[in-house]
């Protein structure tokens, strides 16, 4: 019952939404060509807000990759150092 109150509650709002979108399109104070260019430009400025945050997350993303290598590779070289000196440990101790 709770479910289906949510769901018409939002089907008002989007109703809602769609309506108040129309009559500000409507009442607009500039013209329909004025209205269709300032809305390209917005989305045009969107797509490029889009595209620049895009850039930046890959870019944070290879950054992130590279020090990921280089932290593993110390690692590699860390635990391999430790792996030959437990090696010639256990032959010394074997010899003596």
């Amino acid at each position: 019952m709770a479910d289906n109150n949510v769901g018409s509650k939002v089907s008002f709002f989007m109703v809602g939404l769609g309506i108040g979108a129309l009559i500000g399109i409507l009442f607009a104070p500039k013209s329909g060509e004025e209205t269709r260019d300032y809305l390209t430009s917005k989305a045009d400025e969107g797509k490029e807000f889009a595209q620049k945050k895009a850039r930046e997350l890959r870019e944070r993303a290879e950054d992130l990759i590279e020090r990921s290598k280089d932290i593993m590779a110390r690692q590699k070289d860390s635990i391999s150092a430790a792996v030959d000196a437990g090696k010639e440990t256990y032959k010394r101790e074997a010899k003596a």
